[in-house]
């Protein structure tokens, strides 16, 4: 079975190969324009080597002796002679090659069409598949006093190397790039799985000593319900007390437990079509009764007639308990609004309360879990950091939205949206 760690490797294997292929053609490319560049340069270097030797200059005067093999007027040997053309010849032709920005090892051989070869260059000049030779046929003076035609041919056998060395400013930039994106990948491959790996650990420790908490919860809430019977008057608000804090520590726990187990994929939920309206309507009737017996001023309106959505019922109605709870805890004289309305094939539902406002560097880092905002050095409402962390990962299990609009010291509006399924 194929797993998302093997998917990921996978992708990223199949991506190098394929930047490798793409890096591939495109040196084949650039070798491709290296070598009409070349054959551009030769060309010009051939006409001006041509016309320089059509005419009689000091070269071309020394090289006819060499080929006549006449010394009566220069009064040196022939070997001499010889050596003496063929180093004249050599950097002649350097000196030509580097004009038109050549610069690469080259042999040269001069010879006439019956094969009689006259001057070759020190190193020896070889024709074979490798190797790229270039003819020139030189007319004027030389020809004139051999009486046949005369051919200088150079000859280049290591150009692959010239041509990389072309593409160095190619070749070099892309192989780095390369070898930063493999291992930056690598370390961010790394690093996901040790994290992935801690939080996996985290969470089991976490679920592991929550369900241990729960035995003496549920021994403490059994013990403080035995003693409220038949217990004084005078003792019955710290037995009350206890039942309270131990019922509020088992909400905590299950909180803790319902999240870790929607984190995980250990919780499946189950999603159904249904009209969410009469459960919206439940949940505002309540809060309202109890915003009443607080002195909170709550108020509601539910615009439409059906809210159909594809949901599940029980965590989406926490959803909403949730954000109301907060409105009231974060509000030292609550007034709470709770709107809702179908517009655009979408229900809007937004919950509005005149807190103390979040500010926007916190904004975005209210839904993180485990994160919650600071007053000074002080937590001013305690908690743990998770409701609005299980608010946003429930709103997105059901595809939906959840936005925040705030100001410091007028308060919070928190806005879900869901996509409408009949109706819209």
């Amino acid at each position: 079975m194929l797993t998302k760690r093997n998917l990921y490797v996978l992708v990223f294997v199949v991506s190098v190969i394929g930047l490798m292929v793409v890096q591939y053609q495109y040196l084949r490319v650039g070798l491709g324009l290296a070598r009409v560049q070349f054959s551009e340069k030769m060309d010009k270097t051939r006409t001006n080597i041509g016309q320089e030797l059509s005419e009689v200059n000091s070269l071309t005067y020394t090289l006819g002796n060499m080929i006549k093999k006449d010394t009566s007027e220069i009064k040196i040997g022939l070997d001499s002679l010889k050596k003496t053309s063929q180093f004249y010849l050599n950097d002649y032709i350097s000196y030509q090659l580097g004009v038109s920005g050549v610069d690469v090892p080259f042999t040269y051989s001069l010879y006439s069409r019956d094969s009689i070869q006259y001057l070759t260059s020190v190193k020896p000049h070889l024709k074979n598949q490798e190797a790229l030779t270039y003819p020139i046929k030189l007319k004027g003076y030389l020809p004139e006093i051999l009486g046949k035609e005369v051919i200088l041919e150079l000859g280049f056998s290591d150009l692959n190397r010239y041509f990389m060395s072309q593409l160095k400013g190619l070749i070099i930039p892309s192989v780095l790039f390369l070898l930063a994106i493999i291992i930056v990948v690598i370390w961010v491959l790394r690093s996901f799985y040790w994290q992935s790996s801690l939080i996996t650990t985290t969470n089991d420790f976490i679920n592991n000593l929550t369900h241990e908490l729960k035995t003496p919860v549920f021994s403490i809430g059994l013990a403080s319900k035995i003693l409220e019977e038949g217990i004084s008057e005078e003792k019955k608000p710290v037995v009350q007390l206890i039942r309270r804090e131990t019922d509020r520590l088992r909400s905590h726990i299950d909180k803790v437990l319902e999240l870790a187990s929607l984190e995980s994929g250990k919780k499946l939920m189950q999603f159904n079509e249904l009209d969410f309206k009469p459960e919206l309507q439940r949940i505002c009737a309540d809060f309202k009764i109890l915003a009443d017996s607080e002195n909170l001023i709550f108020g509601y309106e539910l615009l439409g007639d059906k809210y159909w959505i594809k949901a599940e019922k029980f965590h989406l109605e926490n959803v909403i308990a949730n954000l109301l709870e907060n409105a009231k805890k974060y509000s030292d004289d609550p007034v709470i609004k709770l709107n809702a309305q179908t517009q655009k094939g979408r229900l809007f539902i937004s919950i509005e309360d005149n807190g103390q406002g979040i500010p926007k560097s916190d904004q975005k880092k209210i839904f993180r879990k485990y994160y919650r905002i600071k007053n000074g050095d002080v937590h001013k409402v305690k908690g743990y950091g998770l409701g609005l962390s299980y608010v946003q990962k429930i709103v997105r299990m059901h595809r939906g939205n959840i936005s925040v609009e705030s100001e410091l010291g007028k308060g919070t509006k928190f806005i879900l949206s869901f996509k409408l399924i009949k109706n819209g």
